[in-house]
């Protein structure tokens, strides 16, 4: 999973300020160096959220991940056994 250089409570601060209107999106984006694409999908992701459910969010994506990886491995394990089956 990509890291990123921003915490969550870094992403919601920046999401509340444009949604109260204290700042536009193209100050927002340039204050913390990101395209406005990159807020506009933050806004999508968080938006609406505390943080602790924003914390919640990617401990559950970072552990989706590891499950996946697990999984193809197990999967291309068993794949490799089925061949040598087939061998015999």
């Amino acid at each position: 999973m990509k890291i990123t250089r921003f915490t969550e409570e870094q992403i919601i601060a920046a999401i509340r300020s444009q949604v109260s209107g204290e700042k536009t999106v193209e100050r927002v984006s340039r204050e913390l160096g990101i395209s406005a694409a990159t807020f506009f999908k933050w806004k999508q992701k968080y938006g609406g959220m505390t943080i602790s459910e924003a914390k919640r969010l990617r401990t559950l994506e970072s552990e989706n991940a590891r499950l996946k990886k697990l999984l193809s491995d197990r999967t291309l394990e068993l794949d490799a056994l089925q061949d040598v089956l087939k061998k015999y």
